[in-house]
């Protein structure tokens, strides 16, 4: 399997087509997701895995508001930072070396040009598309930083042959 190749089998998301709906605004309904990326109905904690990666399927975002949108219908929730969390993370056998992610809900993206690392406010997050992000757990965020190369005053980790900013260095 070749890097292209690689590159489009991780790429196979399991988003719906929600770009193709345009349903009626139901209003807000009380589920949130958590800055740990839990999902609570309620206050309740969702614990099934299959409910949450349901939810995620259809999960949108517009501007700084997100929304559930099925063919019939489009809800906000609330986010407190980001719904995704990159928790895990291995190399691919492939040359150049990819970056494999694992998000919190299991899906895996490869760290590449349509799926960066951006830091904001000096916070690491991954760009999942359709305006989604993940955040880097903090475990693997210093995991990268061991692993990162000083470049251009900043740590930088290079994944799929592009380079990519960690942290930048503070000015002396």
């Amino acid at each position: 399997m070749d890097l292209s190749q690689l590159l489009a089998s991780l790429q196979q998301r399991r988003q719906a087509p929600t770009e193709l709906w345009q349903p009626a605004y139901c209003g807000e309904i009380p589920l949130h997701i958590d800055v740990k990326g839990d999902w609570y109905y309620q206050d309740s904690l969702i614990q099934r895995p299959e409910i949450v990666r349901l939810f995620a399927s259809v999960l949108v975002r517009d501007n700084d508001d997100y929304f559930l949108v099925t063919p019939h219908e489009k809800v906000k929730i609330q986010v407190a930072d980001a719904p995704f969390l990159i928790t895990q993370w291995h190399w691919s056998k492939q040359q150049p070396a990819v970056m494999v992610l694992t998000t919190n809900l299991g899906e895996q993206v490869p760290l590449s040009a349509e799926y960066p690392l951006l830091l904001q406010h000096d916070i690491p997050y991954v760009d999942l598309g359709r305006q989604l992000l993940a955040k880097v757990h903090r475990n693997v965020y210093y995991q990268w930083l061991e692993l990162a190369e000083e470049k251009h005053r900043a740590w930088v980790i290079t994944s799929a042959g592009v380079e990519f900013t960690v942290a930048q260095l503070s000015a002396e």
